[in-house]
């Protein structure tokens, strides 16, 4: 199992997650993180560092957000989708869109943005 990233990242980007990850795993993009399943070792330290709970394991993802398994898997090895190994500050207007649901068309998933 592994853990996902989910709609609440979108267009926030907190980046607590990434400091606390032992083994590297997690990937950014221009508006969203993602987890690389094939680096996850489902340790969950992750999960309570996230200030938008945008992160379940696997087997716990919401039905509504089950597509980010897959969107992950995919991100995750999507040319300029980087490993981010260090903490820095969310996206600017993060904090207006931390409690928004229904942000799916808001992810960019060209790292160009």
């Amino acid at each position: 199992m592994t853990h996902v990233v989910t709609e609440s990242c979108i267009r926030c980007k907190y980046t607590d997650c990434v400091d606390v990850c032992p083994v590297d795993c997690f990937r950014e993009g221009p508006n969203f993180l993602v987890i690389d399943p094939d680096e996850c070792i489902d340790c969950a330290v992750c999960i309570p560092e996230c200030p938008v709970n945008a992160i379940y394991a696997e087997e716990d993802t919401p039905p509504d957000q089950v597509q980010f398994i897959q969107i992950n898997a995919e991100l995750a090895k999507a040319s300029g989708w980087k490993s981010i190994t260090k903490r820095h500050a969310p996206l600017p207007d993060a904090d207006d869109w931390k409690d928004k649901t229904g942000k799916i068309n808001e992810l960019k998933r060209d790292a160009e943005g």
